[in-house]
């Protein structure tokens, strides 16, 4: 008879299970070979006086295990002639009795090609991997849970499935990758989890999925097990023309909106609106109000509200805060069936550091850079990912390719990009650490962008990139192969920075800044740029858009507005509303509050609100406005060197030579009677648009409709217009079809 092996691994082993002290738990508990003749089952299972092994395929018991530590850590020995079998744990306390399926009899379940692309950071499907996906193993129902943490001495999935108790379900480490993965039976969809992790020092961390589906509703702060029904989607035209509507000879009308503040329900707690909601209210004021695009504030999950999401924690849980991930799915399949696009703003530039975060993730600078002179953001008191590190470009990447796939998300607007770009972004001299040629590009980081948008371009059926960039980067827009960063349009700060100061100067001292008007054409075709009145200007004491015009009354405020808008239209490049301003918002946004809907039908702000509609709606239906946004072709100057009058006139051309739109812009509140420009031919020209209109607010002075250009030469031109220029306007001209 060959000698019986011990009952049990030595106590030292034991020992540590018990304490949760041990690195890889799969090679000591669950069904584990001794010799030829015994193979061993080893259970910890604090939560029972007695354990009885239960054959799965007989249903009867197949021998008892004994405790042999005190806290709960049961053994038996088993002849090797009975065969392996599967089988499951009866467990007994005092007069219950229950079964369990024992997690650590079922074999890994990541293939060694997943492992090793992420190992590489080329896994760009990682999520399909990484973080709690339900499946059924050998016929049982359960959760597979498997996360990146190289550097941990032990990881533990726990839960309310485990009492959160770190000792009881170690997962199994997959050599040498640094994946950590257990297969949790009967553990389904809803269920809250968390993972800890013993750090490389051996401190204990308590962290979130970081590729967790959703998460619990903050302030609590726990993932959630999630497992998306089947979800039909209803957009397959929408799809496949979206490169076309992306593009840039293509309109492009973009309301910002922020999900917790854009509308209320002030009977119910003066709470937010969920997805579901939003679907029913905030796509048809988009389509009545002839945007071609929304674009929302950051969804991905973050611990304070007062971040606006530009703290994000949970990059693949869209925030719970309005319900759930198949309900924002269905929000975007209604957009698109109401052929409206969906850009979503994306954070890759920074993290914060809340415990349960990224940072320190399993004891070392795992996410973030190690140097202080790279990983801290000094001016939001954030973390600064490694660009430089291939695990973390995989994440970055897979996340932005997660929401462009799952979510059908059209467009990432890419949060920061110039504190990305530049190593001593908000930094003062000895505070930072020039690259390897002594500059101050951050290579790691361009490297990355690079990446992030070729892989958007190749994956993304059409979807596209927006760079919220702020200094002069050269080659935003242009192509890597060009020495360009890859993005499809670049927010225009510039313009933005300019015609705001412009326009709340007294207008007398409007002459002296003429520039601040013409310099956004000096760049203006260099990148493909989206001109921008976003949210960082309505907030933080900048006061509301109406707040920030000049005027000596109300009058002249919101004829002010007027007429930053229509400029804003006839402009060059795509355009961007941030919510509110469409109806005059008179205070600053708050994120705890809706928009001041009861401003809507008073007279001025509703007068704001249709000429806003009429804008996007004559937009869309004139290719001159957009067709040719980024060739100098496309612009013109008629007048623009009259300083002491401050009016302005261009033209806007389509590809077509007989598709023009003239715009002529009085930025003072003096009327210009039998003002005179040149034109491109003869005929009539109709007054498409007139911002003095009293349907919009104004006074009603204008040209009554059109105006018939004469054989007068002016300038370089053959022909010419007298116009009347109501006072701070802005007319639009467009000749009038020529009769058959």
């Amino acid at each position: 008879m060959p000698r019986k092996p011990p009952l049990s691994s030595d106590a030292d082993t034991v020992d540590a299970i018990v304490r949760g002290a041990f690195r890889d738990a799969f090679t000591v508990l669950g069904r584990q070979a001794v010799d030829d003749h015994y193979f061993r089952i080893q259970a910890f299972l604090p939560q029972a006086d007695s354990v009885v092994v239960v054959n799965s395929v007989t249903g009867r018991d197949a021998g008892r295990l004994t405790r042999v530590h005190a806290a709960g850590f049961f053994a038996g020995l088993f002849a090797a002639r009975e065969g392996t079998f599967p089988y499951r744990l009866r467990l007994s306390q005092r007069q219950y009795k229950w079964d369990i399926e024992d997690p650590y009899r079922f074999p890994p379940t990541l293939s060694e090609l997943d492992l090793t692309r992420i190992a590489n950071g080329t896994n760009w499907e990682i999520y399909h991997c990484l973080g709690a996906h339900p499946l059924t193993m050998e016929g049982i129902a359960g959760t597979l849970f498997s996360v990146f943490a190289p550097q941990a001495g032990r990881v533990s999935v726990v839960g309310d499935f485990n009492d959160w108790d770190g000792r009881r379900n170690p997962m199994r480490l997959r050599h040498p990758f640094g994946v950590w993965e257990i297969f949790m039976p009967g553990v389904a969809t809803g269920a809250l989890y968390k993972f800890e992790i013993i750090g490389r020092y051996g401190e204990y961390l308590l962290k979130a999925d970081p590729y967790a589906r959703y998460s619990q509703k903050p302030p609590e702060t726990a993932s959630v097990v999630w497992h998306s029904e089947e979800f039909v989607w209803h957009d397959e035209e929408w799809i496949a023309g979206r490169a076309k509507t992306n593009a840039s000879d293509a309109p492009m009308a973009i309301y910002e909106v922020h999900v917790g503040s854009w509308k209320r329900i002030p009977e119910d707690n003066n709470r937010v609106l969920t997805y579901l909601e939003l679907a029913d209210k905030l796509v048809p004021y988009v389509k009545e109000m002839g945007f071609t695009h929304v674009e929302l504030l950051p969804l991905a999950e973050h611990p304070y509200t007062g971040s606006w999401g530009y703290q994000p924690i949970g990059l693949f849980s869209p925030t719970s805060r309005y319900g759930t991930p198949d309900q924002l799915r269905a929000f975007v399949d209604r957009c698109h069936q109401e052929d409206i696009g969906v850009i979503l703003d994306w954070v890759p530039g920074h993290f914060p550091k809340d415990p349960h975060g990224l940072g320190n993730f399993d004891g070392s600078f795992l996410y973030e850079h190690s140097d202080p002179r790279k990983n801290w953001h000094q001016d939001w008191k954030t973390l600064i990912y490694n660009y430089g590190r291939a695990e973390v470009q995989n994440f970055l990447i897979a996340n932005a390719l997660y929401w462009i796939l799952y979510f059908h998300i059209d467009g990432l607007r890419v949060d920061a990009v110039a504190s990305m770009l530049h190593l001593d972004y908000s930094r003062r001299d000895g505070d930072w650490l020039p690259n390897e040629h002594g500059g101050n590009e951050n290579l790691e980081a361009i490297d990355f962008v690079r990446n992030l948008n070729a892989r958007i371009d190749e994956r993304g059926r059409g979807a596209i990139t927006i760079a919220e960039e702020s200094t002069s980067w050269p080659q935003v827009t242009h192509p890597a192969h060009q020495g360009g960063l890859g993005f499809r349009y670049k927010w225009n700060l510039g313009w933005m920075h300019d015609i705001l100061y412009y326009l709340s100067l007294d207008p007398i001292l409007r002459s002296h800044n003429h520039d601040k008007v013409t310099f956004g054409l000096v760049y203006g075709f260099n990148e493909n740029f989206i001109l921008v009145l976003s949210h960082d200007e309505v907030v933080h004491l900048k006061k509301s858009l109406l707040g920030k015009m000049f005027g000596e009354g109300k009058e002249q405020r919101f004829a002010h507005l007027r007429l930053l808008y229509a400029f804003l239209y006839a402009h060059p490049g795509k355009k961007l509303l941030f919510m509110g301003g469409e109806i005059a918002q008179e205070r600053e946004w708050n994120h705890d509050q809706s928009l001041d809907w009861h401003l809507a039908e008073d007279p001025p702000h509703l007068g704001v609100r249709r000429l806003l509609g009429d804008l996007n709606r004559l937009y869309r239906a004139t290719p001159a406005l957009y067709q040719q946004d980024r060739l100098p072709s496309g612009f013109q100057w008629i007048e623009s060197d009259d300083r002491e009058r401050s009016v302005f006139a261009f033209i806007r051309h389509g590809r077509l030579s007989s598709d023009f739109m003239i715009v002529v812009c009085n930025f003072t509140p003096v009327p210009r009677l039998s003002y005179r420009i040149g034109v491109p031919q003869g005929g009539v020209y109709l007054e498409r648009i007139n911002t003095d209109a009293r349907e919009y607010g104004g006074g009603g002075m204008g040209n009554y409709g059109q105006a018939r250009a004469e054989m007068i030469a002016w300038r370089e031109w053959a022909h010419s217009v007298e116009l009347h220029l109501p006072p701070l306007s802005v007319l639009y001209l467009e000749p009038a079809p020529m009769k058959k």
